[in-house]
């Protein structure tokens, strides 16, 4: 009994600093985000209990459009994002020549800095001067020049692409080293059968890195989701909020606006949103991949 107990102050001696860091970096913040939702903070030093009335007033401005633009904008970034990751994976994984280069070639994206990288897709995106409208003219798709970002869907549709751009690399290289975790002779067994590259990939590859694309996907959702550099340095939310996500609009509230507890309000409902949304996506995907099993 004394040493089970000894065996179990050890393991908490090791959680220890685990535990404090959790406390400290993420326990603590939002507790008193959630304490601050509900109070009327702003740039006065003193500030004044007002219960539910910053969520009140969220939903009565116009937020619901906000979460429903959020929700597809995820949804169309993070659906590519995995389409081409996956692809990229298993290309990559091919043995064809040349591929080391290529999987070099795929790294600059993620490499780059991110403010960089999304400078180079604004200057690209310019109508004056942008690679895209140039190309698009000499094509003779456009008879002059088209700001894409000064239109709210070719702008909307501008972010997903830099967003997808950012986030191609790091899905591909994740979900190739899922390939390469899978044993060999499977493979083998499989073509020796007589089976085809398609039919491997659908019974053999694909099976065994769901688990991966699962943990990936859910990842990628919470990055996307949360993502704010993009659509702030394209647009900052514009044209006329056509690219305002829910990221973005609070921020806006909090920072521009000044407004803490509005702002406060709207990250905690981000909080709650998020981690509901994430818990119903993780148990479709693990009751499909237990059927599909």
């Amino acid at each position: 009994m004394e040493t089970k107990n000894r065996t179990l102050w050890f393991v908490w001696f090791l959680l220890l600093p685990a535990l404090i860091y959790i406390l400290a970096i993420v326990a603590y913040p939002l507790i008193d985000t959630i304490k601050l939702s509900f109070t009327n903070a702003s740039l006065r030093q003193t500030y004044d209990w007002v219960g539910f009335s910053n969520y009140t007033r969220i939903f009565h401005s116009g937020f619901g459009e906000i979460i429903i633009r959020t929700l597809i904008w995820t949804f169309f970034s993070v659906s590519i994002k995995m389409i081409i990751g996956t692809s990229g994976a298993v290309l990559l994984n091919a043995a064809v020549p040349g591929r080391t280069l290529f999987r070099v070639l795929t790294m600059p994206p993620w490499i780059v800095p991110m403010a960089i990288g999304i400078f180079m897709w604004k200057w690209m995106y310019n109508g004056e001067f942008g690679m895209i409208s140039g190309l698009l003219q000499r094509a003779g798709i456009l008879h002059g020049p088209f700001p894409i970002l000064a239109y709210g869907d070719t702008a909307f549709w501008a972010t997903i692409v830099t967003d997808v751009w950012i986030g191609v690399p790091f899905v591909t290289i994740y979900l190739l080293a899922a390939i390469q975790s899978i044993p060999g002779d499977l493979h083998e067994a499989a073509w020796v059968d007589g089976a085809g590259r398609f039919y491997r990939f659908r019974r053999i590859t694909l099976p065994m890195i769901v688990p991966a694309m699962i943990t990936m996907s859910i990842l990628s959702l919470i990055s996307t989701f949360n993502s704010f550099d993009i659509i702030w340095i394209l647009t900052q939310g514009g044209p006329n909020g056509e690219t305002t996500t829910m990221i973005i609009d609070t921020y806006r509230t909090a920072i521009g606006a000044y407004k803490f507890g509005e702002g406060a309000a709207r990250a905690a409902l981000i909080c709650v949103f998020l981690s509901a949304f994430t818990w119903v996506y993780f148990r479709l995907v693990s009751r499909f991949s237990a059927e599909a099993a």
